[in-house]
């Protein structure tokens, strides 16, 4: 099979193959007499591995040494579970840091009550590198200068 063929069949595109092959994770293919690459079905089964580690987060090193062990059978398993392993908990601290985001954006949504931009908590907050507290929010003193503008900030 041709490049875009492979390509369809794996869910990828025509230079997601030639990328994959020139880092060497696809072996190069025989060329027909036209000077194609011609692609086996185990090439296929290759890239879908490839494709589906990708999505799981694995960089294309580890991937590289799941395939090298995948191409030996005998070989314990433990190295490839080990990699897993990694992987799982590097992606379990990165949504604890996306959920430490999330609660300090939902925090700058929640201070926002309109109004005009010199008086912004949001832009106030992004420009000083800090969050005004809710009481001083709530009680409508100005926490700190408005370091966009130079002007002291009032509840907005």
């Amino acid at each position: 099979m041709r490049t875009s063929d492979l390509a369809k069949r794996a869910g990828v595109r025509a230079e997601t193959v030639l990328f994959y092959e020139k880092a060497g994770l696809l072996r190069p293919p025989p060329r027909t007499e036209s000077n194609y690459r011609c692609y086996q079905p185990a090439d296929a089964d290759r890239l879908s591995f490839i494709r589906r580690a990708r999505e799981l987060g694995f960089d294309l090193s580890t991937v590289q040494q799941m395939l090298a062990a995948s191409d030996n059978n005998g070989q314990d398993c433990s190295a490839i579970d080990k990699m897993a392993r990694e992987q799982l908990i590097e992606i379990q601290q990165k949504l604890a840091d996306l959920k430490a985001l999330e609660s300090q954006l939902r925090s700058l949504v929640s201070q926002c009550a309109g109004g005009m931009i010199s008086e912004c908590r949001i832009i106030e907050a992004l420009a000083s590198g800090t969050q005004s507290t809710r009481s001083d929010l709530a009680e409508g003193r100005p926490t700190s200068q408005n370091r966009v503008s130079g002007r002291p900030t009032a509840a907005g």
